[in-house]
């Protein structure tokens, strides 16, 4: 029947979610493990790029096999939009625990499988395009990955704790990348250079496999997350809504528009410093291969005791302060680092990687616990899946790009440039960003740890309501005003 509007029951304590602080701590785990499998690729991948550019292009340039490696890594990005797509689709209806089940097993096993790939000396051409067909998989199954785990943990923890727990997702992340350039090294060492461009580069993306089980298990273990659990006992009491994409594009622009800025602002960023500056030691500034490995990864373990820190603080301060620290730290800060990585002095290398690394924790810090909070529970993994990985095939061009224009233009401080114009973008998405910090899901009920913060968070929420309801009446009395001025104007209308 037209007209008819279902009333709203009202928001009352027993309403309130109160989250098992044990059931949090599992979910951020499970959904951490999953990233780090992500990234340990990342750095394997990244640091042994030489190798399989010897390995898989034997027949090109020094310069054209380092490109083409990367180049490998940069394709799959285009397919993560369709597993964005595809498995933010399932994690809307379906749930969010089953599908990140599926993309952990898609994942670890396209990592383990570059490792049984043979050489281009043995089997020609079709070891490239193994490669490709492989981590195309992998660009797939990840491209449902980190939204759905930022997802889970979001709607695991409470709303005054939310930063502190989204930060160890990426604190997977960093770890995941940690591991697998720690691993390359090591393995490295103990079999040598020689044995390692040989047979030894293989090793670690079979250490993915049994990462992968245990990620399994663990996911396999929990529940569903309140909030989503929530959201299906209303689809079973109420009619579910459908939603088109072009809805969803043309309900959620501004949502849309700061998770692209803040994705690809945190993204470019990552790839330049873990995936990007590697190669850029070895190949372009002529150190040996340990030695630019061994500083980055002790950038990276510094980095894992700031990124907690930054969650934590983010639930005191907010998310908004962070995204500007960190961009403005990239426009001022990211020319003078590239000048200390190219000192060839030891103290200095590390100065520049470590202002690069804090610029890139002030966005990781807040990335997991920002993009969640932007969009509504019946559309947040396909909102999420597609602006997230539309996001990231920009950012996970820069390797190949920035391997190209320093290629083409013998300019070193290109890769500076590069982040300073990402920092502006930092700047702009911060400036549009409406801040998410201590706030409930978009369209959610609050969450507390305990029946006393239950009982805040409701005060807070309903004083939120009579805000919002203050804001309407007064647009709607400015409007009854406009409307009389015009209506006097006309001799027929009262």
């Amino acid at each position: 029947m037209r007209g008819f509007r279902r009333k709203t029951k009202p928001i009352e304590l027993d309403d309130i979610n109160i989250i098992d602080n044990q059931k949090t701590k599992k979910a951020i785990t499970a959904a951490a493990l999953g990233n780090a499998i992500e990234w340990f690729d990342f750095g394997v991948y990244g640091y042994v790029a030489y190798v399989l550019g010897k390995v898989f292009f034997p027949d090109a340039s020094p310069s054209v096999q380092m490109i083409a490696a990367l180049a490998t890594f940069s394709v799959p990005f285009i397919f993560r939009p369709l597993g964005g797509i595809f498995f933010g689709r399932l994690g809307d209806k379906y749930g969010r625990q089953k599908v990140l089940a599926i993309t952990i097993i898609i994942m670890s096993l396209s990592t383990f499988g570059i490792g049984l790939i043979p050489s281009f000396e043995t089997i020609g051409i079709w070891a490239p395009i193994l490669l490709l067909i492989v981590k195309i998989a992998q660009g797939f199954s990840i491209g449902g990955e980190y939204a759905g785990a930022a997802i889970f943990v979001a709607e695991y923890s409470p709303d005054r704790k939310r930063g502190f727990m989204g930060s160890w997702l990426d604190f997977g992340s960093i770890a995941g990348f940690v591991l697998g350039a720690g691993t390359v090294s090591f393995i490295t060492y103990l079999v040598g250079e020689t044995n390692f461009a040989e047979w030894g580069w293989r090793i670690p993306f079979f250490i993915a496999l049994p990462l992968g089980i245990i990620g399994l298990y663990l996911r396999n273990a929990l529940d569903e997350t309140p909030v989503y659990q929530q959201h299906s006992e209303n689809k079973v009491s109420q009619k579910p809504k459908k939603f088109s994409f072009k809805e969803v594009l043309a309900n959620n622009k501004r949502s849309l528009m700061v998770c692209i800025g803040l994705v690809i602002c945190t993204n470019v960023t990552y790839y330049m410093l873990l995936t990007y500056l590697p190669s850029y030691f070895s190949h372009n500034l002529g150190y040996s291969e340990s030695h630019g490995v061994l500083i980055i990864i002790a950038v990276m373990i510094g980095m894992l005791f700031v990124q907690p820190i930054i969650g934590w603080l983010s639930d005191k301060f907010g998310r908004r302060p962070f995204i500007f620290i960190g961009s403005f730290a990239l426009i001022l800060f990211a020319y003078p680092a590239f000048v200390l990585l190219d000192s060839r002095v030891t103290y200095q290398i590390f100065l520049g990687l470590l202002i690069l690394a804090l610029s890139l924790n002030m966005f990781v810090g807040v990335m997991a616990s920002t993009l969640p909070a932007l969009f509504p529970t019946e559309i947040r993994y396909s909102a999420l899946g597609i602006a997230f990985n539309f996001s990231v095939v920009i950012a996970g061009l820069t390797p190949t790009i920035t391997a190209t224009l320093v290629e083409t233009t013998q300019n070193l401080m290109i890769p500076a440039y590069y982040l300073m114009v990402c920092g502006v973008f930092g700047l702009i998405t911060a400036i549009y960003l409406k801040e998410t910090a201590n706030k409930p899901l978009v369209g959610g009920i609050p969450m507390a740890t305990n029946e006393e913060e239950a009982v805040e968070l409701l005060e807070e929420y309903h004083e939120n309501l009579e805000q919002k309801i203050e804001n309407i009446d007064q647009k709607i009395e400015e409007l009854q005003e406009k409307r009389q001025k015009l209506a006097d104007q006309h001799p027929d209308i009262q």
